[in-house]
């Protein structure tokens, strides 16, 4: 039966260059599930975008001089370069900077008020005289009150990891160089997750069967030992989303970027329904409770996915739909899974985009194939623990597995093939195959069900190991069967021998598509199919009452691919070739020579 999957994948910053640790993060399992569930048939919803707001982004901006629009949008489109280069295959890829984001997320918080699930309260907050303004959490440093790290943030300390109250901060200054600082009452507004609470805890034990452990261990078992408590939804900012309150001392206040940037998860798919001329499409995915919705997220993020998002969504339950389309409906429907990854470090330390000691997507695809990047970092994804990117390994999986295991295994079939039987698939008479032949095709068929049961689940290296693994089993077969020589004595053995594997590469290119969807559709080619594995993605500039920003789109092909081959005798095949370059062993020092300079 076809389901109805949304895939919404963590918004970046508009700070900072995605890394591979970002990439193997987020953005390539939310690939990667949501192109297995369109080669399912599965009506599939893919959405993300640039999170544009908050003071990582302002921050950027005072460092480059420039104003914070045109360095978001320049990160914004850089973004949108790599995800076209990687295939991140975004139905809709946007920004948080958008008047449709700027209206669901004020009728999100238009929502939580009237139902009564937030409250104002006032807080200290250090202020600039000389700036005369309220200074963001990030823009105020000090020396920790607890470890005595004299570069702590007035809200958190980097080093010991504790949250830290602004006004105990020892010798606060401002990063900016604003003169002295002083501690002044500020308003803020305040969602009351504690009123929330006894519902995000049946929301995480209702799906505690099947969310990761690691993830169950940052929601619910944090809040059994913790609670939850009232949580400031708004900033001193001049940068953001205005707050939807008519009143003079919240004109220079903003939504907080965290409290915003996951209503994306919702107004991206309207943006992609008014963009799409369904305008009521996102709905399907929203309101429809058979719909399934999978955050992929770091685990950084956990907090705001598992228990801060659901909390907003039932807290707003049926009202959003009132302040958002002037109407009473079913309330929005809550998070299916949040498999979360864990962190994935460089050489063995941790990856700093300021010490330069990082692999940088865009960079790296410069001198590296988009499916060597995939494939390394799918098998070496942090789905339970934080993994380590070595590029020693990456050399050594690029030529033993994928060079060596399935490139040469489909290159050397193809091309055998083309060579002796001119360019068709052995004409043989499927009857006849022999016993070895229907167990290698039995095996590569279940293999489907084996493959897809890890994939469903969101176990994505394993997926990948098992379907190298059927890869291994047909290189066995041929060893065994050693068409290369019986092609000499006895061509017809030959024949079916060829056939056979020709068959199982052919669902195994299928297995692969997910994963290494670049060199997947090549081979695809090669068997001479019309139709292509995937569809094709575009770009478009979308203008709106408050400017206009690019967006990334994906134009889906559609029906069933997911199953096994039914490769006919007698098919036509095209000139196959080498999917996959064999990487020398040198670039290893070369590329750890890069790190830190």
């Amino acid at each position: 039966m076809t389901e109805t999957i949304l895939v919404a994948v963590a918004w970046p910053y508009a700070n900072a260059e995605i890394h591979v640790g970002n990439i193997t993060g987020s953005h390539l399992p939310g690939d990667i599930f949501a192109r297995y569930n369109r080669l399912k048939g599965n009506r599939v919803l893919m959405i993300t975008g640039t999170d544009s707001h908050g003071t990582p982004v302002t921050m950027s901006a005072d460092k480059l001089g420039k104003p914070v629009e045109e360095v978001y949008k320049s990160f914004h489109e850089g973004f949108i370069e790599l995800f076209q280069q990687i295939g991140i295959t975004y139905d809709l890829y946007t920004t948080t900077h958008s008047d449709n984001h700027f209206k669901v997320s004020q009728a999100m918080f238009l929502a939580l008020q009237k139902n009564g699930f937030l409250f104002r309260q006032f807080s200290k907050q250090w202020y600039s005289p000389k700036a005369e303004k309220f200074l963001p959490d990030r823009y105020v440093e000090g020396t920790c009150y607890i470890c005595g790290y004299e570069s702590a943030r007035s809200d958190q300390c980097d080093k010991c990891g504790n949250v830290l109250e602004p006004e105990k901060l020892i010798n606060p200054r401002a990063t900016t160089g604003d003169g002295a600082l002083e501690l002044r009452d500020t308003e803020h507004s305040y969602l009351d997750l504690s009123k929330l609470e006894p519902e995000v805890k049946k929301f995480l034990q209702s799906r505690s069967d099947h969310m990761r452990d690691t993830v169950l261990g940052e929601s619910l078992r944090k809040i059994e030992s913790e609670g939850l408590k009232p949580r400031s939804i708004t900033r001193d900012l001049d940068w953001g989303i205005p707050v939807p309150i008519d009143e003079p001392q919240w004109k220079t206040k903003v939504l907080y970027v965290w409290f915003e940037a996951v209503i994306g998860y919702l107004s991206a798919p309207i943006e992609w329904a008014q963009l799409s001329g369904a305008k009521e499409a996102w709905r399907d995915w929203w309101i429809n409770p058979a719909a399934k919705q999978f955050h992929f997220i770091g685990k950084d993020n956990i907090f705001f996915h598992t228990s801060q998002w659901p909390a907003e969504l039932m807290g707003a339950g049926s009202a959003f739909m009132e302040f958002f389309a002037g109407e009473q409906n079913a309330p929005l429907i809550l998070p299916y899974d949040v498999p979360a990854n864990q962190f994935m470090n460089l050489e063995s330390q941790k990856i700093s985009g300021s010490r330069n000691w990082a692999v940088w997507g865009r960079d790296a695809l410069t001198r590296y194939d988009p499916d060597a990047i995939r494939y390394y970092l799918t098998a070496n994804m942090p789905e339970a623990k934080d993994s380590d990117w070595d590029w020693a390994e990456f050399v050594a999986r690029n030529n033993n597995e994928l060079v060596a295991t399935w490139g040469n295994l489909a290159n050397r079939v193809l091309s055998f093939c083309y060579k002796h039987w001119e360019g068709v698939v052995p004409n043989v008479d499927v009857n006849t195959l022999r016993p070895a032949d229907l167990e290698l095709l039995a095996t590569i068929e279940a293999g489907f069900n084996t493959v897809g049961a890890e994939l469903d689940a969101v176990r994505l290296r394993s997926a990948l190991s098992e379907t190298m693994k059927l890869a291994t089993v047909v290189n066995q077969y041929l060893d065994v069967n050693a068409p290369w020589s019986a092609v000499k004595t006895d061509k017809d053995g030959a024949a079916k021998t060829i056939y056979t594997a020709l068959k199982a590469i052919d669902s195994l290119k299928v297995m692969f598509a997910p994963f290494i969807p670049f060199t997947s559709e090549r081979l695809h080619g090669f068997f001479a199919y019309e139709t292509p594995l995937f569809g094709e993605q575009y770009t478009e500039e979308v203008t709106d009452a408050i400017g206009s920003h690019k967006v990334l789109r994906y134009k889906p092909v559609e029906g069933l691919q997911w199953k096994p081959s039914d490769l006919k005798p007698g098919a036509k095949l095209n000139q196959p070739g080498p999917l996959f370059k064999k990487l020398e062993v040198d670039v290893i020092e070369v590329e750890r020579g890069r790190l830190g300079n």
